[in-house]
């Protein structure tokens, strides 16, 4: 420190040796303080759009199936067919807690139930489509060299573009009997979309809008709608959706069952239906 006064107050006046002081003191905090850091960041394999897409596609097209007919039944999912369909664990999954929600008994084996339901998949996927109103992005050909910097390509000028991306999802199901083979029941075609769309007005954007979001966003951010004044009545319902959580009955219950139950010996017979007239 010595050595650094004497040398500012060499090349320094008096008066001012505060003040170089004082300025060596500030750059040498500043250079202490200086430092850099890094942020690792890495993409899946898939988007998570993409993945959104599929899901929703599915979600709803699942939705649309009436499990109804098979209520209070046995049943075994068989969803070999589904092997080659993208996010078939999804997909599985999706029909098995419907069925589930719609009051079907599910068994892990076929042995084990009285009916099979047997699933399948005519599509599962996404698709595209861009629109552009501008000037798209150009190379320049280089015939000539020329001295200093050449731009080898026009960038994309936009006054407005649009991407739309689609999930598609299409579904069918049926059951039969499992000993007999005897056809039970069938769904026909669940077919459902779902999508993301994308905007931009004079560069600014995108504004994002789609069945995967909630509402319309702006850069990944919601954007509130102030003008929005019609609410929802406390008093209106709708039935349980696939992607809405609902309870049905409470594992307790059948603890409770299993604790009660009685010896096979002490079960009482059935009771015979009595015929017109009295009769047995």
């Amino acid at each position: 420190m010595r050595s650094l006064l004497r040398s500012i107050s060499q090349f320094t006046p008096r008066h001012n040796v505060a003040g170089a002081l004082l300025s060596a003191l500030l750059v040498a905090t500043t250079l202490a303080a200086t430092g850099c850091g890094t942020t690792r960041t890495s993409a899946s394999a898939r988007t998570a759009t993409e993945q959104l897409l599929i899901s929703d596609a599915i979600d709803r097209a699942v939705g649309q199936v009436n499990f109804r007919a098979m209520a209070g039944q046995s049943v075994y999912l068989e969803d070999s067919a589904l092997s080659s369909v993208t996010d078939r664990q999804y997909l599985s999954s999706s029909l098995r807690q419907h069925m589930l929600a719609s009051g079907c008994v599910l068994r892990d084996k076929p042995d084990k139930a009285d009916f099979v339901v047997e699933a399948r998949a005519g599509a599962v996927g996404t698709d595209s489509h861009d629109l552009m109103f501008g000037i798209p992005a150009t190379q320049v050909p280089q015939f000539i060299s020329l001295g200093g910097v050449v731009p080898s390509a026009i960038p994309e000028v936009a006054l407005s573009k649009r991407q739309e991306q689609r999930g598609l999802a299409k579904v069918a199901v049926f059951a039969y009997h499992r000993e007999t083979g005897m056809p039970v029941w069938q769904s026909g075609m669940a077919m459902s979309e779902s999508t993301a769309k994308n905007f931009w007005v004079m560069g600014a954007g995108p504004f994002q809008k789609g069945t995967i979001y909630n509402g319309t966003n702006f850069a990944g951010a919601e954007l509130k709608n102030a003008l929005a004044i019609g609410k929802r009545s406390e008093d209106e319902s709708d039935p349980v959706a696939l992607g809405q959580e609902a309870s049905f009955a409470s594992p307790l219950l059948f603890a409770a069952k299993d604790e009660e139950e009685q010896p096979a010996g002490n079960i009482p017979p059935p009771k015979m239906a009595s015929k017109p007239g009295g009769g047995k």
